[in-house]
């Protein structure tokens, strides 16, 4: 096993986070335990389609809610809203949903400057549908944003942020997975911290062996569910996995649904309790905003404690709405955090 390095957060960069992420168009929209079924969907889980695929299920959504999405960016988005400095990295296509996509994210105060590409599959979206239990079901269309590739990695910006947030769903692609590394190589000679969030357990089996040896030489911060890090240690109970996680990597963000979250620190262990939220329309995106949350609390010096606080408060105001973007105000969003901060 790699010796742990210790980082320390270098606080006077350009941006506080930039993600590294899918692309994605959003479309929400409602839906029942009957329609998953008659057309054989996988509940509470994310499962990769192809355009046909993408194509005919659209056609049976009607009314939808369009927004650009994908896992990193709504994080970066997230931590856009508490007032944090965000850039983000990803693959659209000169089209029109990568127009929207462009114009979106960055109206909400995030960097986006990747070239988008000429040619190639068409703009990536995520369908999305919503069981009144409040579970989402993702069939996902890649399109071009699964094209990343290092010439998309811009030396400087990754240097210029404190945090560079990595996620696993675009682990897939070799392509990808090249960029990601490019990118981590360039983080850590700048002296900054690289995190990474492992995203779906299906995401954990496929690449359990790569995911293992990240979070051990390259991953100083890593974000993961209950199921997400049980299954990257193969292992039936959570307190099994926080036994070998906290021998990997600095820093492990671990969110339970309703019971809050645990991060782990070497032999420092913070028990955080799940914010109270007002009523529970959707869990889309809660894993995102915590981790929103909680890099804002890190880059703005606050202790692991209270930068899990601060990802609670997100994750509850997430699950209150249809999306996986804040529905806050910046100044509301600054108000549920103020008591955390001070």
């Amino acid at each position: 096993m790699a010796e742990i390095r210790e980082r320390t957060l270098v606080q006077d960069r350009k941006f506080d986070v930039i993600g590294i992420g899918n692309a994605i168009v959003d479309v929400i929209t409602h839906s029942d335990d009957a329609f998953l079924m008659e057309n054989s969907l996988s509940k509470g889980t994310m499962t990769l389609i192809d355009a046909a695929q993408a194509e005919g299920l659209y056609g049976l959504m009607g009314t939808s809610i369009e927004s650009s999405g994908g896992s990193a960016a709504n994080t970066v988005v997230g931590l856009a809203a508490l007032g944090g400095r965000g850039a983000f990295v990803g693959k659209v296509r000169n089209d029109r949903l990568g127009g929207i996509y462009r114009y979106d994210i960055t109206a909400m105060g995030v960097a986006f400057d990747t070239p988008a590409a000429m040619e190639g599959p068409p703009t990536a979206r995520c369908l999305i549908f919503v069981t009144p239990d409040a579970q989402r079901t993702m069939q996902t269309f890649l399109g071009v944003s699964a094209k990343l590739s290092p010439d998309d990695i811009d030396m400087d910006t990754i240097a210029d942020a404190s945090v560079t947030y990595l996620e696993g769903y675009l682990w897939d692609p070799q392509p990808a997975k090249a960029a990601f590394q490019r990118a981590a190589r360039i983080a850590h000679d700048a002296g900054n911290m690289v995190a990474l969030s492992l995203s779906d357990p299906f995401c954990v089996d496929r690449h359990r062996v790569d995911f293992l040896e990240l979070v051990e030489g390259h991953v100083d911060i890593l974000f993961a569910n209950e199921a997400e890090i049980m299954s990257l240690y193969q292992v039936d109970a959570f307190d099994a996995a926080l036994r070998f996680v906290r021998r990997h990597c600095q820093v492990a963000a671990l969110t339970r649904s309703e019971k809050g979250a645990v991060i782990i620190s070497g032999d420092e262990v913070h028990v955080i309790g799940a914010e109270p939220a007002s009523k529970v329309v959707d869990t889309t995106g809660a894993g995102d905003l915590f981790a929103a949350g909680f890099l804002y609390g890190m880059t703005q010096g606050r202790d692991l404690n209270d930068s899990g606080r601060i990802g609670a408060i997100c994750a509850a105001e997430v699950i209150g709405h249809y999306g996986a973007r804040p529905e806050a105000a910046p100044a509301d969003m600054a108000k549920m955090v103020a008591p955390v901060l001070g």
